[in-house]
């Protein structure tokens, strides 16, 4: 929201050679001097920024003169708050012309203020009052309708009427209103005067405070936005330094600067010129300043001279975003293009002595005004005068501060031991957790009442009190033990999560990752702002991560938005290299908690560095996490521990699905494994060579670690057919164009592809068959421009064609996709077929097993009931562990199935008894933990009416599963509405092994009654359908 404030003009000054200054929060503005007239004429426009329509708008008077020898001395007249909730209470947000009084001799000022939100235009929202309403209003209604000594505005408005481009009519109609006579014919101010002075407040306004204090008030303007993307150009600059990201930035942009003026003589400019910082409105309030110099003459190039005007993007205090845009018009064809650089100024891992670190990326691109033959000529110009003039930059930095190594930054194990030292002792985490208001209440009530007790003798018995039982005798002493309890109680639910946050792990925190490959290491810090979604405010939040399929889960934090983890999480070894990590946040409400998202988010690891993956900061998405500006703070590492033959291994996969015999022949190529720069022979789909494969990182932006498998000649189909080249790398298919200047360049995931198709020849595709990439739903949207068309469904579709060998081209991509992108479940399949044939089944134990002797007296609920047109004997093959049991174990979730064969027990007459384990997929319970179960079964007191199944559940690697069993019946016996039909009824009961409070006991009983209501349904549904199908079957 918008504060405008129109400065119109004074009466009855008492003193000449005035001005006004206006003031809101921390930006600042004031008139021109009116000189010698105490009824000056200002007619300016003002624009601030509003946060808080709470805030107040000092208006100053203020009286200059010449006195001093040196500068112009200022005398305050009278200043007068004027609070911003009182212009929006008026109609349409807009203050009427109105009276300012400074004291009773001071005289007056005439102003109006108006309020917009952001998305109104800003030239029509100016009032305009009719010349027969302003002749029947004096000055004296208006200095009768409002009183500022109190803050209070009441003054009556004329009739409105809004129209644009209207200031000019406004002033000249309240002139007629102060002076009735023609004496301000007399004003220095014209119409063409007002015109300009408030185009130039649009424009922007001088900034009146230091360099420092307007990068303060930045700070909360620019908090919100994100640092923009490199632009497309390419890096010209990318180096970390041993300094404060605000120090860099006020080395390089503060007003005199040191260093600007040794670089200028370093690179020969001359006549240098720099403007002051001034304020710049728009969308959000920024700094820019335009530095104007002649540039030395070079060997193809005379001195020419160019401008630069300077503009902050970001300004956060940690982050820092300037774009620069440099012309040059003097140089040939210098009038159809401009040079825009964008200077990003981030902090860097924190160093082992503790001092801040700081990391700058200079990006550049050429931006063309109109099109011309000489585009390409002219890119490759800027480009090698730009890395020529940075390397000087970069020199002369590095002289003055000290450069740091990346690859030292990024030091995984001296992170991750950092990040393990910082963990506190539970006695400094139980002092900085219970020390509150409410423990120290707590405490010193119950001292209070024990010294009370000690010092009073036993009272007379009276009342309704008999010997041993004291009640109190007073409505105080009633409302004071109240008081006590309910701090007693507070401080008990306090104890208890604190037990449980500390005994609590995640179930895959400290698991160290298994195999070779590609190594996957997340050390999760902490979390900011985790917004809550119900109005109990409560939040037990937990991160799950995910990536090529496998998931990795943090532990719970009870009962906090700001969560310290400082947990490290790895993954195991993987074959190919992932390209993102899915990070999804959740409240914990159970076991098989299906949450509701808290926010989540994806990190490419194709956009950053390593350096930027070493100490990321993510937002979440999601309308909770977006309304609350969720965060996580993440350290994330990816690192080839098998080196090459990592990569030979994934090569020679490529081959077999391929389907093609590849020669013997090898070539070197550089990849950087393990932070070390290596030269390796490698089999190839098709040979690359060093320089080819270090050409495609570049082109797209790439990491080291992606490496080119192969690429083809073919035509990119859109409007008109833009002929280039396709690349195919282990991760992404890329395309590149350059017509005449023109580049087309965008690329894509493999998990991004939905659909491949080949489409026939045809006319329109030149007599050659087309492949379709057709891309999922809201994915590749930085690819979108490179689409032919999007379907309806919001899928983007790429056509290519005219490739020199289709079928060899398209059984490639084909067999690359369907290698990235084999279902989870599949892969989850294979996995499972192979234990199954190499392990035995595991064998249960009944030491991990629970007791079936208390499921008798556990409170019960019916969960389900059914009349099944099957016989009970057909029914109590579920429970029998032959074929059918495992088949609809499977079916509703279950992996790895196993039981034990039934056993009677012991001094039980027929009752018969058996361990049962499996674990549960993921789309049963986010965690997949492990269950073990023990079952007995018995007869119907009857005789042969029927079965009893009782059960009693554990679950492991699930959070606080010590602390309750899950006890389940099934009572089966015959229907009597039909012969061969059965009643099967099912119940379930949550044994509470520890003391948990109310709330949260209630969550876990809810999440879990809610799942197995769902699942036996499920399980008897499975079952139904079996053996009639099967009974069907054999009948026919």
């Amino acid at each position: 929201m918008r504060l405008y404030v129109y400065v119109l003009q004074a009466k009855d000054l008492a003193i000449h050679d005035t001005y006004v200054k206006l003031q809101l929060g921390r930006f600042k503005s004031k008139t021109k001097t009116s000189s010698n007239t105490s009824n000056p004429v200002w007619n300016e426009e003002f624009v601030f920024r509003v946060h808080d329509v709470g805030d107040q708008l000092l208006v100053s008077l203020f009286h200059q003169h010449d006195s001093a020898f040196f500068n112009a001395s200022k005398d305050l007249v009278g200043r007068v708050a004027v609070p911003l909730y009182l212009v929006s209470d008026q109609q349409n947000q807009t203050l009427p012309p109105t009276c300012i009084f400074f004291s009773i001799n001071a005289g007056k000022i005439l102003l109006t203020l108006s309020l917009h939100g952001k998305g109104h235009d800003n030239s029509t929202n100016h009032l305009l009052y009719s010349q027969s309403d302003i002749y029947q209003e004096d000055c004296n209604h208006f200095e009768s309708t409002c009183k500022l000594s109190q803050d209070i505005f009441n003054a009556k408005a004329p009739c409105l009427k809004i129209t644009k481009g209207i200031v000019k009519t406004i002033a000249g109609q309240l002139e007629k209103v102060f002076n009735k006579n023609k004496e301000n014919s007399r004003t220095n101010d014209s119409p063409s005067d007002l015109s300009s002075t408030v185009s130039d407040h649009e424009e922007g306004h001088s900034c009146d405070c230091s360099f420092e204090e307007a990068i303060e008030s930045m700070q909360l303007e620019h908090n919100e936005h994100d640092v923009p993307e490199n632009l497309e150009g390419g890096i010209v600059l990318d180096q970390m330094y041993a300094l404060s990201p605000y120090d860099l930035n006020k080395l390089l942009f503060a007003p005199d600067s040191q260093f600007r003026k040794d670089l200028a003589q370093l690179q020969g400019a001359t006549d240098v010129q720099e403007g002051p910082w001034t304020w710049k409105s728009g969308e959000v309030l920024c700094l820019t300043r335009v530095i104007t110099y002649t540039k030395s003459a070079t060997k193809l190039v005379k001195a020419v001279k160019a401008t630069e005007e300077q503009t902050y993007i970001k300004a956060n205090g940690q982050e820092f975003a300037i774009l620069v845009s440099v012309s040059t018009p003097e140089v040939p064809y210098g009038s159809t293009f401009n040079i825009e650089l964008l200077y990003k100024i981030m902090p860097g891992p924190e160093l082992q002595t503790g001092e801040e670190s700081c990391h700058l990326i200079v990006s550049w691109r050429v931006n063309f005004h109109q099109s011309t033959m000489m585009r390409s000529m002219i890119e490759g110009g800027v480009k090698q005068g730009l890395k020529e003039s940075f390397d000087q930059f970069s020199n002369l930095l590095a002289q003055n501060l000290k450069t740091l190594d990346l690859m030292e930054l990024s030091d995984k194990d001296h992170m991750l031991s950092a990040l393990q030292s910082e963990h506190q002792s539970d006695w400094e985490l139980a002092i900085e957790y219970f020390w509150n208001f409410t423990v120290v209440l707590t405490i010193f009530m119950v001292l209070f009442f024990m010294v009370h007790v000690l010092l009073c003798d036993s009272s007379q018995v009276q009342g309704l009190e008999i010997d041993g039982l004291d009640l109190p005798d007073r409505f105080g002493e009633l409302i004071t033990s109240g008081i006590l309890v309910l701090l007693l109680q507070r401080v008990y639910n306090m104890v208890s999560h604190f037990i449980q946050a500390r005994l609590q792990r995640g179930s895959d925190h400290g698991v160290k990752a298994q195999g070779d490959g590609w190594v996957l290491t997340v050390a999760l810090i902490e979390g900011a702002n985790l917004a809550s979604l119900d109005s109990t405010n409560d939040l037990d939040p937990y991160v799950v991560f995910t990536c090529n399929g496998k998931t990795r889960t943090s532990s719970v934090k009870l009962q906090t938005h700001d969560p310290q983890w400082n947990e490290i999480l790895e993954f195991d070894a993987m074959e190919e290299p992932p390209s993102v990590l899915d990070v999804e946040v959740f409240d914990f409400d159970g076991p098989f908690d299906q949450a509701a998202s808290l926010g989540h988010t994806e990190i490419n690891f194709l956009k950053h560095t390593s350096a930027e993956l070493s100490n990321l900061w993510i937002s979440l998405e999601g309308k909770p996490a977006q309304t609350s500006q969720s965060k996580l703070h993440l350290r994330v590492f990816l690192d080839n521990n098998k080196g090459v033959e990592t990569i030979k291994e994934y090569l020679t996969k490529m081959e077999k699905e391929v389907g093609k015999k590849v020669s013997l022949e090898r070539k070197t190529l550089d990849i950087f494994t393990e932070n070390k720069r290596v030269i390796v022979g490698i089999l190839q789909l098709n040979l690359r060579s060093p320089h080819k494969n270090s050409t495609f990182q570049k082109l797209f932006g790439l990491p080291p670690e992606e490496f080119l498998i192969s690429d083809f000649t073919c035509y990119l189909r859109r409007k008109l057919p833009v002929q280039g080249r396709l690349f195919l790398s282990a991760r992404i298919v890329g395309f590149y164009a350059n017509l005449f200047g023109h580049k087309t360049k965008f690329f894509f995931l493999w998990e991004d592809i939905e659909d491949i198709q080949v489409l026939p020849p045809s006319l329109a595709s030149v007599v050659s068959p087309t492949l379709v990439i057709v891309l999922r739903k809201g994915r590749g949207l930085d690819a979108r421009h490179g689409a032919k068309s999007q379907d309806e469904e919001g899928r983007l579709r790429f056509y290519f064609q005219s490739f020199a060998s289709f079928n060899e081209t398209s059984r490639t991509i084909m067999a690359l996709w369907r290698t990235r992108t084999s279902a989870t479940d599949q892969k989850e399949e294979i996995a499972e077929f192979v234990q199954h044939e190499q392990e035995e089944i595991p064998i249960v134990t009944e030491e991990v097993t629970g007791s079936v002797v208390d499921v008798e007296n556990t409170k019960m609920s019916k969960i389900y009931t059914a009349e099944l047109p099957i016989c009970i004997t057909s029914v109590m093959e579920m429970f029998d562990g032959g074929e059918m049991e495992h088949k609809i174990m499977e079916k509703s979730g279950c992996l790895n199935y196993a039981a034990t064969s039934w056993e009677q027990v012991k001094c039980k007459s027929g009752v018969y008894e058996r361990r049962v384990c499996y674990k549960f997929n993921r789309h049963v319970s986010i965690f997949g933990g492990e269950v073990t179960s023990t079952q007995q079964k018995y007869r119907i007191a009857n005789g042969d009416v029927g079965w009893i199944v009782n059960e009693v559940m554990l679950l492991h690697d699930v959070p606080f599963s010590d602390h309750f069993r899950v006890q389940l019946r099934y009572q089966i016996e015959k229907s009597s509405l039909a012969r061969n039909a059965c009643k099967c009824d099912a119940y379930i009961g949550i044994k509470w092994l520890k003391v948990k409070s109310i709330n949260f006991q209630l969550r876990i009983t809810r999440n879990i009654t809610d799942k197995f209501i769902h699942r036996v349904k499920e399980i008897f549904e499975f079952l139904e359908r079996e053996i009639l199908f099967g009974t069907w079957n054999s009948t026919r």
